[in-house]
């Protein structure tokens, strides 16, 4: 039934690069544009088997090796604005109603465009395309761990700037182990004083003292994955047990980012039916349901949410619960929140949940 009723429902995505989602033959046509020989094939079905299977290795480092192709042939304002926009296009047809699209603007510059042309043609691209379908879209600019400290800090600069302009948060991502967030404690500091909300990747890669970090002192508003919060959790289903950090992140309704498939792909998680997903949400953390990298892992909202609900034995019912809860996350403004749950998703998803009670068995 889920398979069914799933995919015209109204959802949210909270994490989503935009990097990670591009449809293979725009890949290969972009490729085409800029000169870029690194593919490996021109056959865009099989292309999309070769980035699902360089993802596929159980390993964050190697996961990330695939962004090498698809940054290069994003390069130009025109494949910029091409990108985005079908990036929306997609997210559309898969009934996502809200976004957050997350991008580094310093991987796009090296053929010479500045971050503020590469942030101008992406929300160009992202809000026209938004605005033609009825999606809302929100940016969240992105530094990189794994850089010079000063880079990041451009990042938060650019993101400050850009903040009333369509970007909506910063984000800290890249590889997690060995590059700890508080190496960059100053762009945090350019955020929190232009007002810019913030989510940093912890507890991906690297254990539950990288989510501590990225609270404390980082001072983030959301986790981007934060899976290993579960390793904070003992005792037994009856009995929970919590550390002081696991109780702070839920009793302080800290969001947590999951991204289940992609868990899987980098190693963090063995299996859908294996993610504490279900059991942090029977324990009362906030938690959200998102893809990661569409492309990358081979997966949509809908078929995450599928995928996920016959995993872990939910039904449309937890569903709702999760996309309200996504919605309740954004970056956006309250009543703009209240204005797409009250006319949108509490009305369209509460039809689908009475017809599925009326449904036969």
């Amino acid at each position: 039934m889920l398979a069914d009723v799933v995919p015209p429902l109204p959802k949210v995505v909270l994490h989503d690069h935009l990097d990670g989602g591009l449809r293979p033959q725009t890949v290969l046509d972009l490729a085409d544009e800029v000169g870029y020989g690194g593919l490996p094939t021109h056959d865009p079905a099989d292309l999309a088997a070769w980035f699902r299977a360089g993802a596929d290795r159980g390993d964050l480092v190697a996961y990330l090796e695939g962004f090498a192709h698809t940054c290069a042939v994003m390069q130009t304002t025109d494949a910029l604005h091409r990108v985005a926009r079908e990036f929306v296009t997609d997210l559309a047809a898969d009934g996502v109603v809200y976004a957050e699209v997350r991008f580094a603007p310093h991987l796009h510059t090296g053929a010479g465009l500045t971050v503020d042309d590469v942030l101008e043609a992406v929300i160009d691209g992202l809000t026209s395309a938004g605005a033609e379908l009825g999606v809302g879209v929100g940016t969240i600019a992105t530094g990189l761990r794994t850089w010079d400290p000063a880079r990041v800090v451009a990042a938060a600069e650019a993101a400050v700037r850009w903040r009333d302009r369509g970007v909506v948060g910063f984000d800290l991502a890249g590889a997690e182990a060995g590059h700890p967030c508080v190496d960059h404690l100053e762009a945090f500091r350019v955020c929190h004083l232009g007002h810019l909300p913030v989510t940093i990747h912890a507890g991906e890669a690297d254990g539950p003292a990288s989510i501590s970090a990225a609270l404390h002192p980082c001072g983030a508003n959301r986790i981007g994955h934060g899976v290993r919060i579960i390793d904070e959790v003992s005792g037994t289903p009856d009995a929970p047990m919590l550390s002081p950090l696991a109780r702070y992140v839920r009793d302080t309704g800290v969001t947590l980012e999951l991204c289940p498939t992609s868990n899987i792909h980098t190693g963090a998680v063995g299996s859908l039916a294996d993610h504490p997903i279900g059991t942090l949400r029977d324990l009362g953390f906030r938690v959200t349901l998102n893809t990661d990298d569409r492309l990358m892992s081979g997966v949509t909202v809908t078929s995450e949410m599928v995928d996920v609900a016959a995993a872990q034995g939910w039904g449309l019912a937890e569903l709702a619960e999760l996309t309200e809860t996504a919605l309740s996350a954004t970056f956006l403004d309250p009543r703009q929140q209240r204005h797409l749950r009250d006319t949108v998703i509490r009305p369209r998803w509460t039809q689908a949940l009475e017809a599925a009670a009326w449904r036969p068995a």
